[in-house]
């Protein structure tokens, strides 16, 4: 009764650990309900002795019929679920995912957030629950609770509440001691209630636990770059990271939202730019959501071109310019996009693995990582205010993806055709639109924008608040272009950073995003409507009038980036490792909807099954397919870490890393059975000392350790004792008995025979009938883990 409880109590606390990226606490309610379920399930099945496997399955089914009454509204008859509200799951879960990438911890607890946060730590119960009660291991929940922390420290960019550690710490604490107290009660067959035992044997696991979570607290915080964000890797503006962390971008502009402008970090090492200015761009967003922002286009991305080899012309560049050569050194830069500088003409210093849309104007890979030094080769001209204005763009020279626009309020289209009321052509409306953003205007950077006043984000902060930072600004100008058919798309990147030296220094407090406007054989031309007063802005030539009332280089508030460490969750649309493959455009699981959702589904049906075939085949027959229980296995291992990767593959590579550890104990056991066993069928010389190893470990792993300062005989007679062995098997027994005495004592030995071999295994399938092996003794065999003493 307390084992469950306690454990049921330790996830509880493990779970308080997520005020680090879900707002509030009314999460943890349902938390606790689902807690108490899945208890409660196993305390009741266990009661009329339910097979280990059987409660599992029934408390994830129990865990299913919550979620689907509480976050569906299809359920047959309110809980059962059916297609109808596996379809709402698939949709309320992809929005939860979709809220996880375009929000920055924590995240508001919306329904679909507290649907992922209830099945979660669903799964984590009924995983601790099974390895603290069924398997009699509290100490391999350890490792469970540790990646319940795991991934709220990983993705917080603050520290982890003290007070979590402490809950999570003393639940793990009385869980062991809860388990130490039982197995002394065992020992000593006490049937006394209560705690029993001294107070030294409670308290033992209480301090050691203790003692490792202030040494583990102090050495992460002091020593490690690996921890809750004590300190940011690479912080400081020397070298590279002290750690493998490093900084990224999102791919997601807001319309709402604040501003997290935390401590500036290195990220890039600039050459050859000399005196020139120019924005450095990593990518562009060319889909606009109503109402929220924008971000890449839905689906995987193009297939590109390999970045190593020859670069088709960009959009605009005719080749005829001077070509720059321009060094760019990574210092603390991890993502799947390379920044580039103009109109890009070859990259040097890449290897394989990089690809170049000259659509979007992005290089890109398919995982984040750290990013070389490299050389570009680009054309950093700009077209003149004359070549500008001179454009006239056809309904064919506009891409259609780029001027698509719906769900702008009407206030916004009025506003945006009163700007450009007098504008005459394309350049003119789109300086007009630039020039609007401006102190007399009211508007006015701050890292957050003014609280909501209109249902509408885009025409609140058009009309109404007018406060924001990049992201606003070129989010709304974007927008009202687009209003007008002239082709646009926002582009993220950084500022022209700091001189230094030789060099120019872009750190994180440089990330920026900016608009720019398709001018046909011009191709793309940058606006940037976010004030400034730093000196790392950029206004190019044809946008500089020379009077300081509307040149948008003297607006007065400095910009600060929106900046994401890699460690962080995905917060923005689907970027090349989460959507798609770089190369060949084949869309990759991650984004909880599409084949991965039938495929988790059909595996899951599929453990069922193999489940209960197994459990019918053990009731039925004796000679039961052995393979029926591995395939049943497999399936919920494979149905498991398909979840995981649909929340993120870093946890599908935990859960892997767990499950190969906690699986290594029986595999040794079972290569060292097998050698055991061909030394005995090829009739070896020690082939008696092999199996009367074999024997005794069997005994070891049934629970019955047998001492070593028993004789052979004396050993036998409790092997059938203890075992309960039927006739058939005592005599099995007494030939081996005879063939290790007569191997052992006699005086050349003996060899052994057909008969020896057949009487060891007749012994072992004794056993099996007589003293089945319980599911701890397979997956956590006792002659593996601990040391049995000599012969």
């Amino acid at each position: 009764m307390l084992a469950p409880l306690t454990a049921g109590l330790a996830t509880l606390c493990a779970s308080t650990s997520l005020t680090g990226v879900v707002g509030g606490f009314g999460w943890l309610a349902y938390v606790a309900v689902v807690v108490v379920l899945v208890a409660s399930t196993g305390l009741a099945l266990r009661s009329i002795r339910t097979p280990t496997p059987l409660v599992g399955l029934a408390q994830l089914v129990v865990l299913l019929l919550m979620v689907t009454g509480v976050f569906t509204r299809n359920g047959i008859l309110g809980i059962i679920p059916g297609p109808a509200a596996f379809g709402e799951l698939d949709h309320v879960l992809t929005t939860a995912f979709e809220q996880i990438r375009t929000a920055l911890p924590p995240v508001e607890a919306t329904s679909p957030i507290l649907c992922l946060v209830t099945i979660a730590m669903g799964m984590v119960a009924v995983l601790v629950d099974t390895l603290a009660v069924a398997a009699s291991a509290p100490a391999a929940t350890g490792l469970v609770l540790l990646c319940v922390y795991a991934v709220p420290a990983s993705l917080s960019d603050k520290m982890l509440p003290w007070w979590t550690f402490l809950l999570g710490a003393s639940a793990f604490a009385a869980l062991l001691a809860v388990d130490g107290n039982h197995r002394h009660r065992r020992w000593r067959n006490r049937d006394a209630s209560g705690l029993g035992g001294s107070p030294a044997a409670a308290s033992a696991p209480v301090a050691v636990v203790a003692l490792a979570l202030v040494m583990g607290l102090v050495a992460g915080a002091t020593i490690t770059a690996v921890g809750t964000v004590g300190r940011l890797p690479g912080s400081g503006h020397d070298g590279p990271p002290g750690g493998s962390g490093g900084l990224g971008v999102n791919p997601f502009t807001s319309l709402r939202g604040m501003l997290d402008q935390g401590s500036a970090v290195d990220l890039f090492r600039v050459r050859g730019l000399g005196n020139d200015k120019r924005l450095l761009r990593a990518f562009t967003l060319d889909t606009y959501h109503p109402n929220q922002g924008w971000s890449l286009p839905d689906g995987p991305m193009p297939a590109g071109f390999p970045a190593e080899g020859s670069l088709p012309s960009a959009t605009g560049d005719n080749g005829t310019g001077e070509s720059r050569q321009i060094r760019i050194e990574p210092v603390n830069w991890v993502d799947v996009w390379l920044p580039t500088y103009g109109a890009l003409r070859g990259l040097q210093g890449m290897g394989p693995g990089w690809y170049y849309d000259p659509v979007s104007g992005a290089v890109f890979t398919e995982r984040k990582q750290h990013v070389p030094a490299y050389t570009e080769v680009a054309s950093l001209a700009e077209p003149s205010k004359d070549q500008l204005e001179a454009v006239r763009l056809g309904p064919s020279d506009i891409p259609a993806a780029y001027t698509a626009i719906s769900g702008v309020d009407p206030r916004v289209v009025a506003l945006t055709q009163q700007i450009t009321a007098h504008a005459g052509t394309t350049f003119d409306k789109a300086t007009a639109i630039w020039r609007y953003f401006t102190a007399e205007n009211g508007f006015t950077y701050d890292t957050s924008t003014a609280a909501a006043a209109d249902s509408d984000a885009l025409a609140d902060f058009l009309l109404n608040g007018k406060r924001g930072f990049c992201e606003q600004f070129a989010s709304a100008m974007a927008v009202m272009l687009r209003v007008l058919g002239i082709p646009s798309r926002v582009a993220v990147g950084f500022t022209t950073g700091v001189p230094q030296g030789d060099y120019r220094t872009i750190t994180s407090q440089d990330a920026h995003a900016w608009v720019e406007v398709y001018f046909g054989k011009l191709g793309w031309v940058g606006f940037d409507p976010t004030p400034r007063s730093d000196g790392r802005g950029y206004v190019p030539p044809y946008l500089q009038s020379g009077s300081p009332a509307n040149d948008p280089s003297a607006k007065d508030k400095q910009e600060v980036p929106s900046v994401s460490t890699v460690h962080a969750a995905p917060t923005g649309a689907p970027t090349p490792q989460q959507n798609g493959s770089g190369n060949n455009g084949q869309q990759a699981a991650g984004n909880g909807g599409g084949w991965t959702g039938w495929g988790l589904l059909a595996l899951a049906l599929l453990a069922i099954a193999l489940t209960a075939g197994a459990l019918l085949a053990a009731r039925l027959a004796r000679g039961r397919p052995r393979w029926l229980p591995l395939a049943a296995a497999g399936a919920w291992l494979l149905t498991v870490l398909l979840a995981a990767w649909l929340i993120h593959w870093s946890l599908a590579l935990i859960l892997l890393v767990l499950v190969v550890a906690g699986l290594a104990p029986a595999v040794l056991r079972e290569l060292q059975r097998r050698r055991r066993r061909r030394a005995i069928t090829a009739r070896e010389p020690g082939a008696a000392d092999a199996a009367w190893a074999e024997l005794l470990d069997e005994c070891a792993d049934r629970g019955v350790p047998l001492s070593s300062s028993d004789t052979v005989r004396a050993a036998a007679k409790k092997v059938a004792h203890q075992h309960r062995l039927d006739e058939t098997g005592q005599d099995h027994l007494r030939t081996m008995v005879a063939v290790v005495e007569r191997s052992w004592y006699a005086e050349e030995g003996s060899r052994t025979d057909a008969e020896f071999t057949a009487a060891f295994e007749g012994v072992r399938e004794s056993l099996r009938r007589n003293a089945p092996m319980s599911w701890r003794g397979r997956l956590f065999p006792r002659s593996v883990l601990r040391r049995r003493g000599g012969r």
